[in-house]
């Protein structure tokens, strides 16, 4: 495979291309600009979007102002930023994909590296958002506490009910979803009170309770909330809810896997209803766990634009089950306990996305997966952070901070690439349909893990055999109008770090 090397468009000063046949950087001639008297405006953000945006974006073919013929020389490239004064609006307006709904940014890159390692500013509640009935009125149902959180110490558990914050009735116009305040819960408000509520004749009424939660800076979750094992008749069942695909959580995985074989575990229940993605080299952990540890075996496939497409072989697209642990993120590199089950039985809804979907999608072709809950999100893409850092192709590496440019911390984390099976499925934008529907309800939410939560119990039927129904039984069905992840698309991410370019590519070069 040819290696590259990539530039970044020197600003007025000097231009850098690339010879692609002997890997030379070739120095071409100062471009010489008329004195005339010029506002200046700072372009270096705009051209870290462009530059970035040109080379890796998925749909870089279907932005016009993308294009690598957009600008014939380095001048009226840089006119063309300048008269983009805010990046924002640049990158909204001109540079992304009207389908693209999972590409998201940030001024400070270092948020985006504290979401995808589990760690945020939080209160420690995650919670749904559900309508009431026939009202443009909104109710919180608590979906669960994150351990050593303000809200672990605080009078509020799985179940409980809200219908304010601070005294003001929750809302979101259903004709105008921008006209709500949900911002009293998603806002920059570190300390808000919950107005709590209770079923009262099959309607919900506020209770005169009220609880005050606290974020806090650090925060960082365990992705394995429960892991257990059930035994009904004959089956051993292992029940393990997994909430965020983060690098550096597979030996623990592989801890709770070594716990299901050393108790005969036979069948196993992935809870996955609240997780929205994270790592795709966890996730091909997670699936190896499952199904055996076949490395000959593919996982996934990434297909990238056509760009880079062309300039990669099979070391860039093809991503195996896998027999370890890893090594990366201070893993051991230990050898699996794998099940190496037939079948599994995973429960994802429309709180499902991305890496969870992925390993749904990448065990189906092995092993029957059973379905149970609701349709997931549907995001069949993968995305990689990119901060201004030429030298090492835009690529954020926590080795290489100190090459960012200092006057550009923003951080980009663009759709990439889509992923498929190894049977070439990919189409599922839509989302996974259930093949057994069932909502949670809110008036039995139930205990996770407990054999007797609605899910679970659907499940563990499922698996000895007992008939249940397949559509939903709730009487107070979650149905989302958003929730405490779902409002944040950094949240609904498949990390690629193992399947990225490692090379340097050229940028378009300008004349």
């Amino acid at each position: 495979m040819k290696k590259f090397f990539l530039s970044l468009l020197c600003l007025g000063v000097m231009i850098t291309s690339c010879n692609n046949d002997d890997d030379t950087v070739i120095e071409e001639e100062e471009i010489e600009t008329p004195d005339e008297e010029i506002v200046e405006v700072d372009i270096e953000v705009q051209n870290f979007f462009w530059q970035t945006l040109n080379l890796y974006y998925f749909w870089q073919g279907d932005v016009p102002d993308l294009a690598d013929d957009r600008f014939d020389t380095q001048t009226a490239y840089e006119e063309y930023l300048s008269e983009n004064e805010d990046p924002e609006a640049l990158l909204e307006n001109k540079l992304l994909f009207s389908e693209d709904r999972f590409t998201f940014y940030s001024d400070d890159y270092t948020t985006l590296v504290n979401s995808s390692a589990g760690v945020s500013k939080s209160n420690g509640l995650q919670f749904g958002l559900g309508r009431i009935e026939g009202t443009d009125e909104v109710f919180g149902f608590v979906e669960y506490i994150v351990k050593n959180s303000d809200a672990s110490g605080k009078d509020i558990k799985r179940g409980d009910l809200f219908v304010g914050v601070d005294g003001q009735t929750l809302y979101s116009d259903r004709d105008n979803p921008d006209d709500n305040n949900l911002d009293l819960l998603f806002g920059d408000n570190d300390t808000y009170v919950l107005n709590m509520a209770e079923i009262v004749n099959g309607g919900i009424s506020p209770n005169n309770k009220n609880v005050s939660l606290t974020k806090f800076e650090g925060l960082v979750e365990d992705p394995i909330h429960v892991s257990n094992v059930i035994t009904s008749g004959d089956k051993k069942i292992g029940y393990l809810m997994y909430n965020q695909f983060i690098a550096g959580s597979e030996d623990e995985m592989n801890a709770v896997f070594a716990e299901f074989l050393s108790q005969g575990v036979n069948e196993l229940v992935l809870d996955l209803r609240y997780n929205l993605g994270g790592r795709g080299s966890t996730a091909a952990v997670l699936a190896s766990l499952i199904k055996g540890t076949n490395t000959s075996d593919l996982l996934f496939k990434t297909i990238y634009n056509a760009k880079l497409q062309a300039e990669f072989d099979s070391s860039f697209t093809d991503n195996f089950f896998v027999s370890t642990t890893g090594t990366n993120d201070n893993n051991s590199n230990a050898a699996l306990n794998t099940l190496n089950l037939n079948s599994v039985y995973i429960i994802a809804t429309e709180g499902s996305a991305s890496a969870s979907e992925l390993v749904m999608v990448g065990l189906a072709p092995y092993m029957n997966v059973i379905h149970i809950g609701g349709t997931t999100v549907g995001k069949n893409q993968g995305s990689l952070l990119f901060v201004d850092d030429p030298e090492n192709g835009n690529i954020y590496s926590p080795e290489n901070v100190d090459d960012i440019n200092p006057n550009v911390q923003w951080g980009l984390q663009p759709i990439i690439s889509r992923v498929e099976n190894s049977a070439g499925f990919s189409d599922y934008v839509d989302g996974l349909v259930p093949d057994i529907e069932l909502s949670e309800d809110i008036t039995n939410l139930g205990i996770l893990g407990n054999a007797d939560e609605p899910l679970f119990k659907r499940a563990i039927q499922e698996i000895t055999g007992i008939s249940g129904k397949s559509k939903s039984e709730a009487l107070i069905p979650a149905n989302l109008v958003s929730s405490s992840k779902l409002h944040d698309p950094r949240n609904a991410t498949l990390l690629l770090n193992n399947s990225v370019p490692s090379t340097k590519i050229p940028l378009v070069e300008k004349k």
